[in-house]
């Protein structure tokens, strides 16, 4: 035998006794059939305690309230609206459901909606008194931004985006809602990012609800003219033509 063979056998030799000399490991026990193995059952964590460990990690600033999304009787005060020269994005309606239903409908007897005229501006004032966003302006600025639901842009109707949430331009549709009463509530949320650090008394439906806060803190807007430049681009007038449009609403 040569020698560079024995010296490999005997290396070889070397380690296998080093090997078998390592003490096993708790884990690579073997079991012990003379032992009862106990099967610990684990109780899962119920969806509440989940969410609380969840939101336990992020800290509120010292002025902002806490969401709790089980929540539903979180109280918070709403200026009441009592002149069009309140340019508020956050009120009560002037407008009556009836006045917003006719002006849709003496621009656009045929809006291309799911659901009915009454029934999207019924969604509008139930999502609206809910945060606290003004329903009547707010169903104008649908009506400027879907061209009264006539639409033919980049968005279609069957994404209930009232709004232009998410579109870019450029055929980007932007996002898409499952149905009009959540797509008006997510118009609705975006109003409420924009305009207060409190956050939606309902679970967040818009996409872009974070994306808003995040960009602001503290910071807001609080009337209807604020969002030129940021809801719309260039939106140079883009806050007095929806309050135009409201004004238009009122004399109907």
């Amino acid at each position: 035998m040569k020698f560079s063979q024995a010296k490999k056998l005997f290396a070889a030799a070397l380690l296998g006794a080093f090997a078998f000399s390592i003490p096993m490991t708790v884990d690579a026990r073997m079991h012990d059939p003379k032992v009862e193995t106990k099967s610990v059952e684990r109780k899962l964590p119920t969806l509440r305690e989940r969410v609380a460990e969840t939101m336990s990690k992020f800290k509120p600033a010292e002025n902002e309230e806490t969401f709790d999304a089980f929540n539903r009787n979180q109280n918070f005060s709403v200026p009441t609206t009592v002149s069009t020269a309140d340019t508020s994005i956050i009120g009560t309606p002037i407008a009556t459901q009836q006045q917003c239903v006719k002006y849709l409908l003496r621009n656009n007897p045929h809006p291309n909606l799911k659901v009915s005229a009454e029934e999207i501006v019924a969604y509008y004032y139930e999502e609206g008194a809910r945060e606290g966003i003004r329903p009547d302006v707010a169903f104008a600025q649908a009506l400027k931004e879907t061209g009264f639901f006539r639409y033919g842009g980049d968005v279609i109707p069957e994404q209930n985006n009232y709004c232009g949430l998410g579109t870019t331009g450029g055929g980007v549709k932007g996002e898409f809602f499952a149905t009009p009463q959540l797509g008006v509530r997510a118009h609705i949320q975006h109003l409420l990012a924009y305009s207060s650090t409190r956050r939606p008394t309902m679970p967040v439906v818009d996409p872009r609800y974070g994306i808003v806060r995040q960009a602001y803190g503290s910071r807001t807007l609080g009337k209807w003219q604020d969002l030129n430049g940021r809801w719309a681009v260039p939106g140079r007038f883009y806050g007095q033509e929806i309050l135009s449009m409201f004004k238009d609403i009122l004399i109907q």
